[in-house]
């Protein structure tokens, strides 16, 4: 049984999805006419950085310009946007790309068609207070390791790094801590001892001393020396049912993304800051900024995603899901270029 607020949320959705049916094809300012006007969009973490360019998209009325009216959930976790889509309570997720992979295992197949962030973003940290005297990755057997939400792409990160050592996911415990305040209060209240996540929450710790980064995806040096090779990020995807029922929509949505993305790579802090909502800064400008240009280097230019991405997204998973055959997964259907392409043509990035 639902309580209360789950259940406004669910008929919410309900009521969201059946206005997006019913609603008329809008004409875009492109003269395209986009298949669905209306559609619900579930998020992993609006506040981070991960998802910076969907809230530039957002905020700066690109999905408007383009004829679609966007009903954006936040779920504060990729696991959470990704398990929207199985069911069927959202059109479309912005998550990992590795969300893709693990849809198809479990039996749905799903496409991202505009890359985010050309690394994952995430960096992993001990806490200086609890584990000062820090040595090795040995250290962190039967630690609690706070991760934004099981399954997710700060899971997956440290799961790999973890089976470079020798351990294996059981051997540390999993703490859900979201993307932001409440990922730092878990961290300084001292419910867990390292932390996996993501800015500018991991910014925030390490500006303070509280954490010593010890793997860090926010660069694409340090992505490759995780990963061992390009390894996309945040993304938005949809089922393959979805994408070739609305291309037009999925054009739209592209062409905001790269919309975005072109303007991120001028905008300077004030530009940012504007942007912005204020309550995504933790409170500090200064400190968001300075996360900003942490993570500039890995955020998308063009939506486009690495012909080899999939591979080493799919290694990834491999490496850390015993019971994933990585011969009985399409690749190629987890992603199309298509659209980003177009996109890209169009404001010539």
């Amino acid at each position: 049984m639902h309580d209360a607020p789950t259940a406004v949320r669910l008929r919410r959705r309900s009521f969201i999805a059946a206005a997006a049916l019913a609603a008329p094809a809008v004409r875009s300012q492109t003269g395209r006419t986009t298949d669905k006007s209306r559609l619900t969009l579930s998020v992993s973490g609006k506040a981070s950085f991960y998802d910076l360019p969907l809230v530039i998209a957002e905020q700066l009325g690109y999905f408007r310009a383009e004829g679609l009216a966007v009903d954006v959930v936040d779920l504060l976790g990729g696991a959470r946007a990704r398990d929207t889509l199985l069911a069927g309570t959202a059109d479309v997720a912005s998550g990992a790309f590795e969300d893709t992979i693990a849809l198809q295992v479990r039996g749905l197949a799903a496409q991202a068609f505009v890359l985010q962030g050309r690394a994952p973003q995430v960096a992993i940290g001990v806490s200086t207070r609890a584990m000062p005297d820090y040595r090795g990755l040995a250290d962190l057997r039967g630690r609690r390791i706070g991760i934004s939400a099981p399954g997710s792409a700060t899971n997956l990160a440290a799961s790999l790094m973890l089976s470079r050592a020798g351990l294996k996911p059981s051997d540390v415990q999993w703490v859900g801590v979201g993307t932001a305040a409440g990922a730092v209060n878990a961290f300084r209240g001292g419910q867990i001892d390292a932390m996996s996540n993501i800015d500018p929450v991991m910014t925030l710790l390490e500006q303070k001393g509280e954490v010593r980064i010890i793997s860090d995806t926010r660069t694409l040096k340090g992505t490759f020396e995780v990963f061992g090779g390009p390894m996309p990020g945040a993304c938005l995807y949809a089922p393959h049912d979805f994408v070739q029922r609305n291309p037009g929509a999925c054009q739209a949505m592209a062409n905001a993304m790269v919309h975005a993305l072109k303007w991120l790579q001028t905008a300077g802090p004030g530009d940012i800051i504007k942007a912005v909502p204020e309550a995504y800064m933790l409170g500090d400008r200064a400190l968001y900024l300075a996360s900003f240009m942490r993570v500039r280097e890995a955020i998308a230019v063009d939506g486009v995603i690495p012909e080899d991405g999939a591979q080493t997204a799919l290694r990834a998973l491999a490496a850390v899901e015993p019971g994933l055959q990585a011969d009985e997964i399409d690749v190629s259907r987890t992603f199309t270029n298509t659209f980003a392409r177009r996109a890209k043509e169009k404001f010539k990035v």
